[in-house]
């Protein structure tokens, strides 16, 4: 069973605000749910072969994962590629919205091991998981001046 999801959601701030938060790797653990640490190769803003290590609880596995930045374009959109919890390709989109910033968190990718055989369970939770990202990364910057 092939995952393909892509929540969305509007952020009351500009498109730049909200990249310069979201493409930070120091943010992750502020926003992103169940990513207890994130250790990026290199400090500051993802770009183009940025490494980042991360420490993450999904569907009650606790793993740690490496993602590797494949494509950067500005404030517009970042692309990753993941291998666990399975192969992964992860793209956060930016674009510009009447209300201010319309973000989109693309997930694809092939479940394998424990997630092939959690099978109809993943791709829901992967957009529920997603989901709630999207509300605290809103949330988060919304609340700051």
């Amino acid at each position: 069973m092939t995952v393909d999801v892509r929540p969305t959601m509007i952020i009351s701030r500009p498109r730049r605000t909200v990249a310069e938060y979201m493409f930070d790797p120091g943010n992750d653990t502020e926003w992103t749910g169940g990513i207890t640490a994130s250790r990026p190769a290199q400090p500051g803003r993802l770009g183009v072969g940025a490494v980042v290590e991360r420490d993450a609880r999904f569907l009650g596995r606790t793993f740690t994962y490496t993602y590797t930045v494949t494509d950067a374009r500005g404030d517009e959109m970042i692309e990753m590629t993941v291998e666990r919890p399975f192969p992964m390709v992860i793209r956060y989109e930016l674009a510009d919205h009447e209300r201010g910033c319309e973000v989109a968190i693309r997930a694809t990718g092939q479940p394998r091991g424990f997630f092939k055989l959690a099978g109809p369970l993943v791709a829901p939770r992967v957009r529920k998981s997603i989901q709630a990202d999207l509300t605290r990364l809103r949330n988060t910057l919304q609340a700051s001046p």
